[in-house]
């Protein structure tokens, strides 16, 4: 896969429209495999600043929060999410 990050999407949203990583002032925020069943607490997020880094850590089996306005943040599989490159 080449080519720059421009999107990702969650592959069957909710209904009400699309969602979009959920940005944090620490950056867009994800969540580490390795800490299995709790990953989805807020002492395990793991954040980054670019949409590159999302798809690497995507790559690598993290989730990602998205969400969209009026509703709350969801916890999405990296199976779940399509990564749009240009």
């Amino acid at each position: 896969m080449t080519g720059r990050v421009v999107r990702v999407e969650r592959i069957s949203p909710r209904p009400g429209g699309a969602e979009e990583p959920l940005w944090t002032t620490y950056g867009y925020q994800l969540a580490d495999p390795k800490v299995g069943a709790v990953k989805h607490r807020a002492e395990h997020a793991v954040f980054v600043r670019t949409l590159d880094r999302v798809a690497a850590l995507l790559d690598r089996g993290f989730s990602l929060w998205m969400s969209r306005s009026g509703k709350r943040p969801s916890l999405i599989a990296p199976k779940s999410l399509r990564i749009v490159r240009t």
